[in-house]
């Protein structure tokens, strides 16, 4: 199924995309919602309009429904998103008991604006984009692993930073192959957003899934979470491990315990 036609007439890149997961899945893991129609990836009847699904036509949105207006802002609509965002953390440095009018915090405000901006800048990205011209067939069937990719994301409960490392790896099918750098965008991407763990972990392994519709796909996060470091129970040193995987990976004990022995070793 071919990717619909961007609104100024371009292709978006002629990916082709296959659907070879339930779409209850793939809305649940994109998404979060389980309650979503699960519309990404698949052309809406108008591409100019919102469907009900919280993920656009084009995967701009998953999970929020402002993307493509921040996408399409203009230098007057950037300044603007930044200096609302600025009144915002003025009004929070009030709340704390400080003064954002000493020296220390003057420009405070505009430089944390600008960091948020950048901390989130994977809701202007879409998976469509990324991969452009990244496709390619080689005759090669066994395992690709991108392994120990430093990922930096927000928790979406407290907008504290999680970070860890993300292994990621695939199968492919017919010699369908992508590009490795692209991996390592296609988690950068998802993690530049306010995310939780079990969700960006499925995200990274739905797009591959459906971009390749490879034998299987493996995506395994390790993480430390500030919410449980700086807060909460307090518990520095703690990790939390996450894993998705799909066809053979999911399947088959061996070919899965073979991707979890070659993340597990250290050195080339």
């Amino acid at each position: 199924m071919s990717i619909p036609t961007e609104p100024n007439g371009a292709a978006a890149d002629n990916l082709e995309l296959a659907q070879p997961v339930a779409k209850v899945v793939v809305a649940h893991a994109l998404t979060g919602h389980s309650h979503s129609l699960g519309q990404s990836y698949m052309k809406a009847e108008n591409p100019h309009t919102r469907g009900p699904s919280p993920i656009d036509f084009d995967g701009l949105s998953f999970p929020s429904i402002g993307a493509r207006e921040r996408r399409e802002d203009t230098e007057e609509s950037r300044a603007a998103r930044i200096q609302k965002i600025s009144g915002a953390v003025r009004t929070i440095l009030e709340c704390i008991g400080e003064d954002p009018n000493r020296e220390g915090l003057l420009k405070t405000p505009e430089r944390y604006a600008k960091a948020l901006m950048f901390f989130s800048k994977g809701y202007e990205e879409s998976v469509t984009h990324l991969m452009n011209k990244a496709l390619f067939q080689e005759d090669h069937d066994e395992m690709v692993i991108v392994k120990n990719i430093d990922v930096f994301s927000l928790c979406e409960h407290h907008m504290v930073p999680f970070t860890g490392k993300i292994h990621i790896g695939y199968i492919p099918q017919n010699g369908k192959v992508v590009g490795l750098s692209k991996i390592a965008r296609l988690a950068e991407m998802f993690s530049r957003r306010l995310q939780v763990q079990e969700r960006l972990t499925k995200q990274v392994a739905i797009a591959l899934q459906e971009l390749l519709s490879p034998q299987g796909v493996a995506v395994v996060m390790e993480a430390s979470h500030f919410c449980m470091v700086m807060r909460g129970v307090q518990k520095p040193g703690s990790q939390t491990i996450t894993s998705s995987m799909f066809g053979c990976f999911r399947d088959n004990a061996k070919t899965r315990e073979e991707f979890l022995s070659l993340i597990r070793r250290s050195g080339i």
